[in-house]
């Protein structure tokens, strides 16, 4: 089954939920502050003639995706999917038999692959992400992820995006909102799919970016990914990217690390009603519990910010009766 057939599927069986439960729009979360805060927010800004009403056009909401949206955990989902190319393209590189971080990552040692850090992230992200056109590029991108499972519960990728929150998508949609997608994940990476799993098209996802250039091959024009970043959306890169991609201040805004604080803090700065929320990975029995002294997804001035300013703050494991759809 082609991967559009297997996300719209997926897209089609969350939303029959959602429309099962017509009378509550967020039926996946459990009665608490939290839920009623969506809900009283939706309320006002959509209530014609209250004080708070945005116009339709003003309506927009952003998320970030790793941790947000879908797992991030043990490891961001990219990460997995740039391991499995340098597996795949290792026999066009002899050389990384003894070359880190490909040696380690070879061996199935990811600690020590790890070990190199930034640096040696960006190293196989440039040499598995770069090099094809960018038609090419997606084409691998759908292949993998289409099948792709999680090394830790065997689900496939795509079937840990959250309920909860694919609720709050459409609830917003419905609602007059344009929801994009904010996060420092590649951008190409996540265009292919995202439509068909959140109903978020490729014009409204903003992303990480390496450098293209416009050539000619056989008489065709194409974009080549360049070995070179140009863009990274996170932290302080997000509301940057926001005013470059969208041109508008959103009036919403969800994450859930230190990497979004930025996106909220630009967001909860506008002028009129406004709305912020993290969510909080505290279910260790169904998912992981993480926050302050975490490597990946850390959450700890974020979480001061959001009690000092009155951001809405859910907890995964009381806040959700359910996680994955």
């Amino acid at each position: 089954m082609k991967i559009k057939n297997i996300l719209a599927a997926a897209l089609a069986g969350a939303l029959a939920f959602t429309s099962a439960h017509a009378a509550d729009p967020l039926p996946s979360w459990n009665d608490g502050k939290a839920k009623q805060a969506i809900v009283a927010f939706v309320e006002k800004v959509t209530k014609e003639g209250s004080p708070d009403f945005v116009p339709v056009a003003e309506r927009i909401a952003t998320f970030d995706n790793d941790g947000t949206l879908w797992c991030e955990k043990p490891l961001p989902v990219q990460l997995y999917f740039a391991l499995d190319r340098v597996k795949a393209l290792a026999p066009q590189h002899p050389e990384w038999k003894d070359k880190e971080p490909f040696a380690s990552v070879l061996k199935g040692d990811l600690k020590t692959a790890a070990a190199g850090g930034e640096h040696a992230i960006m190293e196989l992200m440039m040499a598995t992400h770069t090099g094809m056109t960018t038609m090419e590029f997606e084409k691998i991108v759908k292949d993998w992820i289409a099948t792709a499972k999680h090394p830790t519960t065997g689900k496939r990728f795509l079937d840990m995006t959250y309920q909860p929150m694919l609720e709050v998508l459409a609830y917003l949609r419905a609602n007059g909102f344009k929801n994009f997608v904010v996060s420092g994940g590649g951008i190409e990476f996540m265009r292919p799919w995202m439509e068909a799993a959140y109903g978020i098209p490729p014009e409204q996802v903003i992303g990480s970016s390496v450098k293209t250039k416009f050539e000619m091959r056989g008489g065709q024009p194409v974009i080549v990914r360049l070995p070179e970043l140009n863009f990274n959306d996170d932290k302080g890169g997000k509301p940057v990217g926001i005013n470059q991609h969208i041109g508008r201040r959103p009036i919403a805004a969800f994450g859930n690390s230190d990497g979004d604080l930025q996106m909220l803090q630009y967001t909860g700065a506008g002028s009129g009603v406004r709305f912020c929320l993290y969510v909080h990975h505290d279910d260790a029995e169904r998912e992981w519990a993480y926050d302050r002294e975490s490597h990946i997804g850390k959450l700890d001035k974020g979480l001061d910010e959001a009690k000092a300013k009155g951001w809405t703050v859910v907890s995964m494991k009381d806040d959700w009766s359910r996680i994955y759809p």
